[in-house]
């Protein structure tokens, strides 16, 4: 192929790269429109080979607008409260047990009536697990201690209730069992199916359990010195009643998607708060059916 003798004339050039002023433009430098020798380009130059990972959900299947993590974060959430109430259940197969013992075994329920300090000692037992449980982070997830804690933590509180059990009748006892079933089982499907964020009033149940623990102390100086029937009662359905919602309060930190929620890492937290409600709203209940019996 033959060399041209001369350059094209100006008039044949490519109109996009006319002359600075006379023979041949030069290319410009590399501060902006071609890239470097290493690949990419600065500001101003060629676009990137790719396009950014676009934000947009990922659809999986028909219609459902959630992201992967979101999946991730569903199933740990799943697993997370299959573990709690494993745990519950179990505590409340223990508890249950004890309280058919000292309730059904005449031996057992008349000696812990007549051995009062057998009550004050699982009561300190109770206190001094519950303490490190709640505030203590480290033994609360470290295995197995998270465990073995909360072992003895379930044995003294039903310890604890089969105790205050065996001073009332049969019949009582399993009236309060057959309520605080119920209730602990609506409660759990109301706060499954609601919209209701129980847990955005935290202040609320602040002031509530201010308010129960007020009201207990109350009571426990009066009672010391006359019963009073009504004011026992008055109580009691205290009691029930704010315990009930600290039930539908800590359910929804365990199930998630609210505006407060427990870490999958704490399920022995989660087991130990909705353990302690129902078996409060259990002593309660039997506080009030037993007057009546």
């Amino acid at each position: 192929m033959s060399r041209p003798s001369a350059p094209p004339s100006y008039e044949d050039r490519n109109p996009l790269y006319p002359p600075p002023g006379g023979g041949y433009p030069q290319p410009p430098p590399y501060s902006g429109g071609y890239p470097e020798p290493g690949g990419f380009s600065h500001p101003g130059g060629y676009p990137q080979p790719f396009p950014p990972v676009p934000t947009a959900p990922m659809n999986f299947g028909g219609n459902s607008d959630f992201h992967a993590a979101d999946w991730d974060d569903k199933k740990v959430r799943h697993v997370f409260i299959r573990k709690v109430y494993s745990i519950i259940s179990l505590q409340l197969l223990v508890t249950v047990g004890i309280i058919a013992i000292f309730t059904f075994v005449e031996p057992v329920s008349g000696f812990v009536r007549r051995n009062i300090a057998v009550y004050y000692a699982s009561y300190a037992v109770f206190l001094v697990t519950y303490l490190v449980l709640v505030c203590c982070e480290g033994p609360r997830r470290r295995f197995p201690w998270n465990l073995i804690l909360l072992s003895v933590f379930t044995l003294a509180m039903g310890f604890m209730t089969g105790t205050i059990a065996s001073t009332y009748s049969t019949k009582a006892v399993l009236i309060a069992l057959i309520i605080t079933a119920i209730v602990s089982i609506i409660v759990t499907i109301f706060c499954f199916q609601t919209k209701v964020d129980f847990t955005s009033c935290t202040g609320l149940f602040c002031v509530l359990a201010i308010v129960v623990m007020v009201t207990g102390i109350i009571t426990a100086i009066v009672l010391s010195f006359k019963y009073v029937p009504w004011l026992h009662m008055l109580y009691a359905s205290i009691g029930a009643i704010a315990f009930t919602l600290f039930l539908a309060y800590d359910t929804q930190l365990v199930l998630g998607n609210r505006k407060h929620t427990i870490s999958p890492e704490e399920y022995v937290y989660g087991a130990l708060k909705i353990y302690t409600d129902i078996v409060y709203i259990f002593t309660f209940l039997l506080q009030i059916v037993g007057s009546r019996d």
